[in-house]
Formats: structure tokens, C-alpha cells, sequence
């Protein structure tokens, strides 16, 4: 099992930076796990933000946040990061972290486990 926390959320308003990060606890071991970030904002679906293989070596990106959006973690302190520059009106949404052995699930909006989200506004 594996428990994820989010946090950092908050109101910015366009231009702005946030930087949200997901803690990870459980009895197992977080270096094993592919992590990813979601959003959904009101009436519409949860889509895929950015994700990072358990080794950090790989990374991939939603076109709309390439180039704005940095995904990174830290294997020992169980800690995935999502750090959100030149943000957008359009970028106002939940945020949830995801964990899963396999880095295609996490991508695929399949993985294992969940956290609560954070809330993410951008006022223009």
C-alpha cells in the first residue's frame, strides 16, 4: 500500500510559479515507483499532466505543459515534485499524484494508487 499526499496548491495569478510536491508513505519502497501528476478542472476530465520513471531517468509531458511544467523526485525523502511556471488560466485545476509499478499505468491514468489532489487556481 501506498499513501500519497499533495500539497502546494494555491491561488497564482497568469505568469505566475507554483510548485506542488506529493508525499509518499507505506510499507514499500518509493524508488520502485513510476510517479505521475493529473489535473482535472470543473466539468471535465482528468488528464494527464507529466510523469518520471522510479529512477528519475525518463520524463514525459502533456504538450500543454511542455516547456512550462518540470516533474522531479527524490527517492529519499519519498517525494515527487511538480514545479509550474508561466502558468495559465486554463491550468486551474485539481492536482493528483499517482503511483504505480509501471510507468505506461501512471501514463495511462491506470496506476494503483491515488492521492486526495490540491487545488490549483490561476486568475487572469
Amino acid at each position: 500500500q501506498v499513501q500519497l499526499v499533495e500539497s502546494g496548491g494555491g491561488l497564482v495569478q497568469a505568469g505566475g510559479s507554483l510548485r506542488l510536491s506529493c508525499a509518499a508513505s507505506g510499507r514499500t519502497t518509493f524508488s520502485t515507483y513510476a510517479m505521475g501528476w493529473f489535473r482535472q478542472a470543473p466539468g471535465k476530465e482528468r488528464e494527464f499532466v507529466a510523469a518520471i520513471t522510479w529512477s528519475g531517468g525518463n520524463t514525459y509531458y502533456a504538450d500543454s505543459v511542455k516547456g512550462r511544467f518540470t516533474i522531479s523526485r527524490d527517492n529519499a525523502k519519498n517525494t515527487v515534485s511538480l514545479q509550474m511556471n508561466s502558468l495559465k488560466p486554463e491550468d486551474t485545476a485539481v492536482y493528483y499524484c499517482a503511483a504505480d509499478r509501471s510507468s505506461l499505468r501512471v501514463r495511462e491514468a491506470s496506476s494503483d494508487y491515488w492521492g486526495q489532489g490540491t487545488q490549483v487556481t490561476v486568475s487572469s
